[in-house]
Order: C-alpha cells, then structure tokens, then sequence
C-alpha cells in the first residue's frame, strides 16, 4: 500500500519534487518538496483507497474516537469514523476565544482511547499540540497516524519524547521510488533533505 498511495500523490500533484528549483516553506527553509494533501479530497478514487489503507493499519487496534487536526486532517478522520462506526472530533490548532473557547469540538468521554488522524508530518510539533490536547482533555493518546511524513529526526524525537507512536500509510523514500524522471544522483541529493532539512542545499 506504501507504493501506491506514493503513486496517487505524484499522480494527483498532492506531491511535487524540485531538486534544482527547491520550495520555499514558511519557517523560510527550502525544501525540494511540496505536499498538498488537502488536494486529494477532491478525487473519490484516490480518497477511497487512503481510508481503506488508514483501515489495514489499524486494523488490531481498538479506539472509541477518531480525532481530525484542523484543518487538513478533518476529512479523513470523518470518513475512517464513519467506516469504523465510531463517534469523531476534531482539534483545533488553539482554543477559540469566544463561545465554549473549547479548542476540542464534539464530544469526548474523559478516559476514552482517542486515534489522532494527521494528512501529514513534518517536524511534528503541531501532531503532539494536538496529542496533548486531547490528554488535557482526559483523552488517552498512543497513536497518531497520517497519509504521509517527511522521516524528519526532529519529528521521531518528539514522538518519542510524548510516548506517541506515529504510523504513516506512506513516506518520503518511497514517493522517490515511484518518480521515473528523477535520477538516481538527484533521489540520493533530495532524500539528504528528510535527514536534515535545515542545512540541506539545492
């Protein structure tokens, strides 16, 4: 499942790759890679198979809630509750500062064992916000899971650090396998990049 759900991300243009001509991210580092998982909503196919392989994943786990991060993880954390006819919430990057000023909407029993639905990873600081939010909450939390991660060594530190464990359908070297017009030399340069990002030059 690792290689095709690669394959619908370059396919959908969820993922793009740039050795030469690297993104630019906020944090202001340049990246050979861009993904935009919010884009893959928007086909049923490709959307189908990435619930069912969120399925296969946890299949010998139990959980009582499924939980979206907002915004991006909200559909998939919605289809998966409805396959697994389990009640969902979803988090907030902060608490609103009106109303409940609840930063965990809908309802959440204190004790319940809470699956945590990311579309992806990066350094993972903003995966374990919404870990510990849900443990504020009285959430449990052992696991978050995600169509895709970069395999940042900030991001396994900070899993490790939380007691979390995090499984992702797919990952940053199998996305280069399945890109044909990427040379060898230049899958071995941008792979450089998941091992540390912030000294990584095109």
């Amino acid at each position: 499942m690792k290689s095709t759900v690669a394959s619908i991300l370059l396919e959908k243009e969820a993922v793009k790759i740039q050795p030469t001509n690297p993104f630019t991210w906020t944090s202001g580092i340049k990246s050979p890679i861009y993904c935009d998982n919010r884009l893959l909503i928007s086909y049923p196919d490709a959307f189908n198979t990435i619930v069912l392989a969120f399925k296969e994943m946890i299949v010998k786990k139990k959980f009582d809630v499924v939980a979206g991060t907002a915004t991006a993880g909200i559909p998939w954390a919605a289809f998966l509750a409805y396959e697994l006819d389990l009640p969902m919430i979803y988090i907030r990057k902060e608490a609103k500062a009106h109303g409940t000023k609840s930063q965990i909407e809908g309802v959440m029993e204190k004790g319940a064992k809470v699956l945590i639905v990311e579309d992806l990873v990066s350094t993972g600081k903003s995966s374990i916000a919404a870990v510990q939010a849900v443990r504020k909450e009285g959430g449990v939390v052992s696991d978050v899971v995600s169509i895709f991660q970069y395999g940042f060594p900030e991001a396994k530190s900070a899993f490790i650090k939380a007691d979390c464990k995090l499984t992702s359908i797919t990952d940053f070297p199998a996305l280069l396998e399945e890109m044909e017009d990427v040379s060898a030399d230049e899958k071995k340069h941008v792979l450089a990049f998941s091992k540390d990002p912030k000294k990584w030059k095109a």
